[in-house]
C-alpha cells in the first residue's frame, strides 16, 4: 500500500511539475509545496480505495453468508419434507392391513370414502381476496331410496 501511494504521489507530482515547467521557472519553495500537496492527495485517494476495497469484501462475505444460510434453510426444509413423507408413507402403509374386514351379507351399500385432499400450500407473497378463498360447498352424496335396493 505504501508503494503505492508513493509511486501514486510522485506521478501526481511530476505531472504537475511538468505543467509548471511549461509555465515558467519554479523555486524550491513551490517544488516542495507541490510535492507535499501531491502525497497528501495521493494519501487522500490510497484512502478512499482502501475503503472501496473492505467494502466490497463485507458485501462478499455477507453475500457468503446469505448464500450459506439459504443453503442450510433449504437443506432443513428438504430433510422436514422426508421425514413427513416418510410418516405418511408408513401411515398409509399399515393402514390398509388393519381395514381388511370381512363382507357383511345382505348390507346396505355404502358410498366410497374419499380420499382427503392434501392441503394446499399458501403462497406468501401473493394475497388471496376472500372470493378466491371459498372453497365451494361440498355435494350432497346421493341417496338410495328403499325401491332402489
Amino acid at each position: 500500500m505504501k508503494t503505492k501511494k508513493k509511486s501514486l504521489a510522485t506521478e501526481i507530482a511530476s505531472s504537475i511539475e511538468t505543467k509548471l515547467t511549461e509555465v515558467g521557472e519554479q523555486s524550491k519553495k513551490v517544488k516542495k509545496a507541490i510535492e507535499k500537496a501531491a502525497e497528501k492527495l495521493a494519501d487522500r485517494v490510497s484512502k478512499l480505495f482502501k475503503k472501496e476495497e473492505e467494502k466490497k469484501k463485507k458485501q462478499l462475505a455477507k453475500a457468503k453468508k446469505k448464500a450459506d444460510q439459504k443453503g442450510k434453510k433449504v437443506a432443513k426444509k428438504l430433510k422436514k419434507t422426508t421425514v413427513k413423507a416418510a410418516d405418511n408413507g408408513q401411515a398409509k402403509a399399515s393402514a390398509p392391513e388393519k381395514e381388511t374386514p370381512a363382507p357383511k351379507a345382505a348390507a346396505t351399500p355404502k358410498a366410497p370414502a374419499k380420499p382427503k385432499p392434501a392441503p394446499a400450500t399458501k403462497p406468501t407473497a401473493t394475497r388471496t381476496t376472500p372470493a378466491t378463498r371459498k372453497t365451494p360447498a361440498p355435494k350432497p352424496a346421493p341417496e338410495t331410496s328403499p325401491s332402489e335396493s
